[in-house]
């Protein structure tokens, strides 16, 4: 069966995380396990040597591990907190298949263990410091979407039912393989879809946009297409607003060793700006 993989950290956009994946997951039949990720425990960092005696040592490293251990008890009580909202807010949305994990380590590497059968995982562009970063997308989503092999659909921070798609094509490798993926994935069927090219017009690119638009007509969906002057993150996120797209599908950046280091300008610019959510394809 189909799975869907939500990360869920107890922010402001872990309810839109939420209500994405129970929209994806009724698309596709899917089931969504809820994850939330307890980063690692620190350990004891001060210079304790001075001139504290070695019994003052003693009782203050004792009183640390003790402090240490109770916030270790109460961020876990957290997490099943986090997690038993999640569920409970999915299956209110209707899915009746939804299962919790609970991981304590890095996130990577929870997502590496998981994600293996999983269609999609779900994360929101920022996490728990959201409000104080709008200019700035959130440091798990980035390692997520420089590791993970799979579909990410980040979630914007608030959820409303998707009708309208916008895909951003320039004709590349990354785009058609966006193309493809929207023309065969169920998650998409029955909705309509914009296909913009932001650029100068030309034979070359008006035959690009043409062969995708056919592909996705091709499979049944209604599509229309544009080329439009101006730099792509501009034209796009000013398109998404004025055509009233409620999800945006673009390629994803590589995995060479040097473009691995980072978000491509225009994808990290697009998924910063953009209102709506947005479904990066490898």
């Amino acid at each position: 069966m189909s799975k869907l993989i939500a990360l869920v950290d107890g922010s402001t956009y872990s309810e839109s995380v939420c209500d994405l994946a129970a929209w994806a997951a009724e698309r596709i039949k899917a089931g969504v396990t809820a994850v939330h990720v307890m980063g690692h425990r620190q350990g004891v960092k001060q210079d304790l040597s001075g001139n504290i005696g070695l019994g003052a040592r003693t009782q203050l490293l004792e009183e640390l591990a003790e402090l240490d251990a109770a916030k270790a008890k109460l961020a876990q009580k957290r997490g099943r907190a986090i997690l038993e909202d999640a569920m409970t807010r999915i299956e209110h949305a209707g899915i009746g298949d939804v299962e919790v994990r609970l991981r304590s380590g890095d996130l990577v590497e929870a997502i590496t263990e998981l994600e293996g059968g999983a269609d999609y995982v779900l994360i929101g562009k920022r996490g728990e410091a959201a409000d104080y970063a709008k200019l700035h997308l959130g440091s798990n989503f980035e390692r997520v979407a420089r590791s993970s092999t799979k579909p990410i659909i980040v979630a914007s921070r608030a959820f409303k039912p998707i009708s309208k798609v916008m895909i951003a094509f320039d004709g590349k490798p990354a785009s058609l393989k966006a193309v493809d993926h929207a023309m065969r994935d169920p998650i998409f069927a029955g909705l309509d879809f914009q296909v913009i090219m932001a650029g100068t017009e030309s034979v070359e690119g008006r035959r690009r946009l043409d062969g995708a638009l056919a592909m996705l007509r091709g499979a049944g969906h209604a599509a229309e297409g544009d080329i439009l002057p101006g730099a792509p993150d501009e034209v796009i996120a000013r398109e998404i607003e004025a055509r009233g797209a409620d999800l945006l599908v673009m390629g994803a950046y590589g995995h060479s060793r040097i473009r691995g280091l980072l978000l491509g300008s225009t994808t990290s610019e697009l998924v910063r700006s953009c209102h709506v959510p947005v479904l990066l394809i490898r």
